[in-house]
Order: C-alpha cells, then sequence, then structure tokens
C-alpha cells in the first residue's frame, strides 16, 4: 500500500493520544508525521517526542519537527518543516545536515523557486480549503499543483481542510503527499482509527 498521508499533530497532545496514534498508523498509509506544538516549552516536547518517536518507528513513519531546526537536531528526528517565518532554509540545511527539511510555499511560484533553489527536500502548498488548524492561512488555488507537478522535481505536499471527501482531486493534481489533521484528530463524527481508513 502506498504511503501518501502527512499526518499532523492536534493542537494539543493528550493522554489518550499516544494510543489513538497506534490506531491510526496502523491503517498504513502514513508516510510523515508533524509534531506541531505551539507555545510549549522545549524540556516538554522534548519528552512528547521520546514518546511519539518509539510508535512511529514500530510503523516505518517519518517524523518531522515543525518550526523549529534545533528541537529536530537534538531529538535526531528525521526533519523540520518550515514556515516563510520560520528562517532560512539554507541555514536549516546546514545545521541538520542529513535531515529533511520541508518549506511551505502557500500559493507562491516564486516561492516554489526559492525554495528548490535553497535545496528545500519538499515543498507544501496550500491552505487549499478552510482549516480548523490554521484558519488564517493564505488560501491557494489547486492550479499550483498541476504548476508544480510539470515543473519540480521535489515532492510535493497539499494542506488545507483536505478530508476523506475531497482528496484525490490533490492527488491527481500532482501531489504526491496530502496533509490532515483536523479530520483525524478533531472529527465530530469519525474516531481517528476510522477517519483515517478514508484514505485509501
Amino acid at each position: 500500500m502506498r504511503k501518501f498521508v502527512y499526518l499532523i499533530s492536534p493542537k494539543k497532545i493528550s493522554s489518550n493520544f499516544y494510543n489513538n496514534l497506534h490506531k491510526v498508523l496502523a491503517a498504513k498509509n502514513v508516510k510523515f508525521f508533524q509534531l506541531r506544538l505551539k507555545k510549549i516549552k522545549v524540556k516538554e516536547t522534548i519528552q512528547i517526542v521520546k514518546k511519539i518517536k518509539k510508535i512511529l518507528k514500530k510503523y516505518s513513519v517519518k517524523l518531522i519537527i515543525n518550526d523549529n531546526p534545533h528541537i529536530a537536531k537534538i531529538t535526531n528526528a528525521d526533519g523540520c518543516h518550515l514556515g516563510q517565518k520560520d528562517g532560512s532554509i539554507l541555514n536549516a540545511k546546514k545545521y541538520l545536515k542529513r535531515q529533511i527539511v520541508g518549506v511551505t510555499c502557500h500559493n507562491s511560484k516564486s516561492l516554489a523557486k526559492i525554495a528548490i533553489k535553497n535545496k528545500a527536500d519538499y515543498l507544501a502548498f496550500g491552505s487549499f480549503n478552510k482549516s480548523k488548524l490554521k484558519p488564517e492561512a493564505k488560501k491557494a488555488n489547486i492550479n499550483i499543483l498541476k504548476w508544480a507537478k510539470r515543473n519540480i522535481k521535489k515532492p510535493i505536499v497539499a494542506i488545507g481542510g483536505i478530508k476523506g471527501s475531497n482528496y484525490k482531486k490533490f492527488i491527481k493534481s500532482g501531489a504526491k503527499y496530502i496533509a490532515i489533521s483536523s479530520y483525524i484528530w478533531d472529527n465530530p463524527k469519525l474516531k481517528p482509527e476510522i477517519a483515517i481508513r478514508k484514505f485509501k
């Protein structure tokens, strides 16, 4: 089964999260897991990373740390994801050496070209729909994926309000991975282990 899901953590890590993560990864369609925690102490983040890493290892899922190359380095994560305000891609690449560095490019061809020039390992485009995780995110048009498919050789991630009913169009348009979070962790109708199985 092809692993094409780029799973982003919930905003807060609750006590039952680890058990749910096991159940979700058992679907075997998740390639990356991004830990995205805001306003939390480094020490606490490191404790969470240790627990998560053990689970990810069991299912051969790569760990990406959002916004913070320092935590990615000291926890020996697989990589780091940078937004446009999170510092230089080149600096992160030098600092992390062989680890993955991915970059958000919103809906911008020029940001994508800069990311490629600076040797980003993957590019994320979005937000394609309203997202509970980032309600203020800039809107992207699906044509950017079609352009990226033709012009960029790096893996492309689509992000923003992606769910079981609409994900196929993003794959068809050129995304290698679809980023999902709220649909899994904050779904009023489906438990996480059921929601993840909608992505086949």
